[in-house]
């Protein structure tokens, strides 16, 4: 019986019939639904071939670690959120408020919707493997809420004015929008609150920092 397509991929003997990136993409995907499935515990060679309907050794010829290709898909999760996030703000316009661009940021970050519900999850099972010492590192689980720490720190020092002598500390003020979209995040997927109380709260605490809305 001759090899399938996959194995011959496997095997170095179609290289020019398969576009890798997008095979890797076909594995990390299927990482991340094995994970929204089972956790990170179902997480093998085994299932992720099954899930995206492959062979084990070819998963192994792209990712020759479990490791690997779990760092992969934590990295496709940020990505994904991070083409999104270029997305809103392309179509908020150059007029955008620092208000609105962060509003735009924090909404993409709630399970609001299928695909964001599975990045929620999938980001939360990597920070409790970090906590575990289940083979990822807390700090290969902080670029994305140094990320939005950033990216929100700068839209904050764009709100202020320029001769503004008061209070704020974006930074800081950054790191607590971030932690508390974090929580709201994470308490919609335990059905605590809703998607528009979750709005809600998301629209008080900018209000906190940045001051009531006018209009």
């Amino acid at each position: 019986m001759g090899l399938r397509l996959d194995e011959r991929e496997a095997a170095g003997l179609v290289p020019r019939l398969v576009d890798h990136e997008q095979r890797r993409r076909q594995i990390t995907d299927a990482v991340r639904r094995v994970i929204v499935g089972g956790g990170l515990e179902a997480v093998t060679f085994q299932t992720v071939a099954a899930e995206a309907g492959i062979s084990v050794r070819l998963v192994q010829y792209y990712f020759g670690t479990k490791r690997d290709f779990l760092l992969a898909t934590h990295r496709s999760v940020m990505e994904d959120a991070g083409a999104r996030f270029m997305q809103r703000w392309t179509a908020l316009g150059a007029d955008a408020t620092a208000r609105e661009a962060i509003r735009a940021v924090l909404t993409e970050l709630l399970p609001l919707d299928d695909q964001r519900r599975e990045e929620v999850i999938v980001l939360g099972v990597f920070a409790w493997a970090a906590i575990g010492g289940q083979g990822i590192t807390a700090e290969e689980t902080f670029a994305a809420p140094r990320a939005l720490v950033t990216i929100v720190a700068d839209q904050l020092r764009r709100a202020q004015p320029h001769d503004s002598s008061g209070p704020g500390d974006p930074d800081r003020d950054a790191e607590i929008i971030a932690m508390a979209t974090g929580g709201l995040a994470h308490g919609l997927l335990q059905g605590y609150g809703t998607a528009e109380s979750a709005l809600g709260l998301v629209e008080h605490l900018l209000d906190r920092i940045l001051g009531a809305e006018v209009g």
